[in-house]
């Protein structure tokens, strides 16, 4: 038996470690050609000793020499910088796992897929910041791109990509976060610890926060529009709280056509692992009795405005998306340090919008330009706010509250 040679960019966060897992589970399957991580040398060095790659990168330059001693004796290869993470996306592995959070996932995943490896594609921001890019690299390479979040794994699963002109809708389903039911005014008050406690899924530090403000969900209604041959008007997006649900396709005869499971991460990663084929996973099964009940409801627009904001980049398209993007990666680590509240998220986000517009881009340095200005507006936004009297401040988020 064969083993499929893989790579991890992003081994130490919560997706990496699913897929060590399931690897774990399967060592006669997989054989791991590179693992990265961002700073975390630790885990990283631990990983590589019981993986054993080629190559171990850690993202963080300053970091190199605590990872080569970390790795000494062992034959593995240590790296470290920016680069080096995408010189290991470029390393002749037939499976790579793209699990970088956040725009620093672009540029190794695009490498992954101008190759033509298989990308099991978690790192969303890929397709929101260079969707036409990253496919067009994928179908030029003969790669393929296979969605890793659940509900674009979902909508896979289920999608007739033979006849899409028999496709009428493609639901997403949102769990809703942890302020589902929360006023904008009580939302004005929340507290870090309160936005990362996700009622259903255990997710990363800036995917938490996203699920929180609903962002998260603006973010996959960019990537489905890339992965999926559906117009924006044919998207929609669908609050289900209990997570069993993780997508729904709708045809035109009125059939609905759903993927349903446990909340576990491992079970789409281990579809894009084994595909086309199908490997065990250690996930709960689904026991509908137990549940007793699957209820959904429509997003509210007005207390969750950063999902209007997606849908509207989507719509203005070209440098839209990745400026949106950007401005919310900056404003959810100035809300994660404590230098903006909760709500003032999706307001820097909507006044670097406002700002920048839908800039032109045609190629990767187009698409890096737009995100720089987008975090550097972003960034002056969120130092007018810090010095902006105290009262006015206040005076903001009470009249944000009654909206």
């Amino acid at each position: 038996m064969t083993t499929r040679p893989i790579t991890i960019l992003g081994a130490t966060g919560s997706i990496g470690r699913s897929t060590l897992d399931l690897v774990g589970r399967n060592p006669d399957k997989y054989r791991c050609v590179a693992l990265t991580a961002n700073s975390n040398v630790v885990e990283l060095a631990e990983a590589a000793r019981k993986f054993r790659p080629e190559v171990a990168v850690v993202a963080e330059p300053t970091a190199y020499g605590a990872l080569k001693e970390a790795l000494a004796g062992t034959g593995i290869e240590a790296a470290a910088g920016p680069d080096a993470v995408v010189e290991a996306a470029e390393r002749p592995a037939e499976w790579v796992m793209s699990a970088i959070v956040g725009a620093a996932g672009l540029r190794p995943t695009l490498k992954a897929a101008e190759r033509g490896a298989t990308v099991a594609l978690a790192n969303k921001e890929s397709l929101v910041c260079a969707g036409d890019i990253v496919t067009r690299a994928a179908n030029d390479s003969g790669g393929r791109l296979l969605p890793v979040d659940s509900e674009h794994n979902a909508i896979h699963q289920v999608f007739d990509y033979q006849r899409p002109e028999r496709v009428a809708r493609v639901i997403l389903t949102a769990s809703g976060g942890p302020f589902r039911e929360r006023s904008r005014l009580e939302m004005a008050q929340v507290t870090r610890e309160q936005a990362l406690s996700h009622p259903v899924w255990s997710m990363g530090a800036k995917i938490s926060i996203d699920s929180a403000t609903l962002m998260n969900k603006g973010l996959e209604l960019i990537e489905a529009h890339h992965l999926f041959p559906v117009s924006v008007d044919q998207l929609d997006v669908l609050v289900h709280p209990q997570s069993v649900v993780h997508s729904l396709v709708e045809y035109v005869d009125g059939s609905v056509l759903a993927q349903l499971g446990t909340p576990d991460m491992r079970t789409p990663i281990a579809y894009t692992l084994a595909w086309p084929d199908r490997i065990e996973t250690p996930s709960k099964r689904l026991d509908l009795a137990e549940i007793g009940k699957l209820t959904f409801e429509a997003p509210d627009p007005e207390r969750f405005p950063a999902l209007n904001l997606a849908w509207s980049a989507l719509r203005a398209g070209e440098g839209a998306p990745a400026v949106l993007n950007a401005a919310n990666e900056v404003a959810v680590q100035a809300f994660l340090d404590g230098r903006i509240g909760f709500l003032d998220i999706a307001a820097i986000v909507a006044e670097v919008l406002d700002r920048l517009g839908a800039p032109k881009i045609g190629c990767l340095a187009e698409v890096m330009a737009a995100d720089a200005e987008a975090r550097a507006t972003a960034e002056a936004a969120i130092a007018a706010r810090n010095s902006a009297a105290p009262a006015v401040r206040i005076g903001a988020a009470v009249a944000a509250g009654k909206r």
